[in-house]
């Protein structure tokens, strides 16, 4: 048995959470997951587009078969990139010099070469793939991919869902987000700010009871602030968030929203979103497209100044995701790009973030140390999320989950 490796000091933990190359260790068990790195919508038949996810360039297209390929940023030939080719059937041709390539990254043709044989060693990175909801989720890792289940959601899947997903690029790291997830106390404060929508008004600014239990598929968190303001999180390993927010309208069902950040490099990160709701009324139905029609591509990085500097929010109509987002932006852009964590000053009410952090330095300890790291799978029994009072009744909303 090989000797454990060093523990990493208090200060050295702290980066380890921030930092997502290949060769970091938190950019190793990144990639052991599934993840979303693009919308479905963004890529049609016959285009490439690039894509930039854990420090690296890839390129993502779409065969003339309609099935989607993630392959490697780059033409192995002379450097450039290669969105810029041609999509021919399930082949990507690079435009400098005519090498195409497979959905694996093999390299099929060099038309200059006389050599008919493609030698092995001319191929790029070629990624598993699966879309899911809206989303392209890929398997970045080494070896075979594990299976695609974790990242679902019963409620996600129930027949006729109305389902939206969008995609924001901020100027910040990913675990900036991860935190805020399990920081149920900040949705006391940050989602009254700005200006107070209706999931400000639903969860109110009273301080709650707080409770964090591990699952085999991420943590359960519990914010209690009243027998009928009761509010659960079903957090995903390592980087999923799925709560309930109110529907547009009072009456219109409640709507299920999951996130994950994706980190680009160690300084931007994607936030992609799923809006999900189960099938309501004609007119509920309608205003959902139709808010999201209208509202669904606000970017908050988009409008620093406006945010930071005049405090002006999104128009008034877009108050349920284009506000929810420039608040929790305003939060964690004010830490800064990359938070400093050895400045914080931590109290009981950071429960949630404590817990975080302890689960991926025990998952990171086994990894340094060769030791299997915990099996996460998702969910045996879905998670019930309550609603708070003026929704949709419970009973209605527990039937669809």
């Amino acid at each position: 048995m090989s000797a454990s490796a060093p523990a990493p000091s208090r200060a050295e933990q702290l980066k380890l959470l921030t930092q997502t190359a290949r060769d970091s260790e938190m950019g190793r068990l990144l990639r052991m997951f599934w993840h979303p790195v693009a919308l479905s919508r963004d890529v049609a038949p016959g285009d490439a587009i690039p894509v930039r996810a854990f420090c690296a360039e890839l390129t993502l297209y779409r065969g003339d078969t309609g099935t989607v390929h993630l392959v490697g940023g780059r033409c192995r030939h002379r450097q450039t990139v290669l969105h810029t080719g041609w999509v021919q059937g399930d082949t990507i041709r690079c435009m400098y010099h005519g090498w195409q390539y497979d959905g694996d990254g093999q390299c099929v043709q060099r038309p200059a070469e006389k050599e008919a044989r493609v030698p092995p060693a001319c191929k790029i990175p070629g990624y598993p793939v699966r879309e899911y909801c809206g989303l392209v989720f890929a398997y970045l890792g080494d070896g075979p991919a594990p299976e695609f289940d974790l990242p679902r959601k019963d409620v996600y899947e129930v027949p006729g869902a109305l389902i939206v997903a969008t995609r924001e690029t901020w100027n910040l790291n990913w675990f900036q987000q991860i935190e805020n997830s399990l920081d149920a106390v900040h949705v006391s404060f940050v989602h009254q700010a700005l200006r107070v929508g209706p999931f400000g008004d639903a969860v109110t600014t009273m301080m709650p009871d707080l409770s964090y239990e591990e699952n085999e598929a991420g943590i359960e968190q519990t914010a209690t602030r009243a027998h009928d303001n009761i509010r659960k999180s079903d957090w995903t390993f390592p980087n999923n968030n799925h709560v309930v927010v109110p529907g547009l309208e009072k009456g219109d069902p409640w709507i299920d929203f999951g996130i994950w950040m994706v980190p680009q490099d160690d300084e931007h990160s994607t936030r992609f979103t799923l809006y999900v709701m189960a099938p309501g009324s004609d007119a509920a139905n309608e205003r959902f497209n139709d808010y999201f029609r209208k509202f669904g591509t606000y970017n908050a990085d988009d409008h620093h100044d406006e945010l930071f500097h005049q405090r002006k929010g999104p128009p008034e109509e877009d108050f349920l995701a284009g506000l929810i987002s420039a608040q929790d932006y305003v939060a964690q852009k004010g830490q800064g790009t990359i938070a400093d964590r050895s400045l914080e000053l931590l109290g009981k009410s950071d429960l949630g973030v404590v817990t975080l952090r302890r689960i991926f330095w025990r998952e990171l300890d086994a990894l340094r140390n060769g030791q299997p790291t915990k099996q996460w799978r998702k969910r045996a029994v879905p998670l019930s999320l309550p609603t708070q009072p003026g929704s949709k009744p419970a009973a209605e909303k527990e039937s669809v989950a």
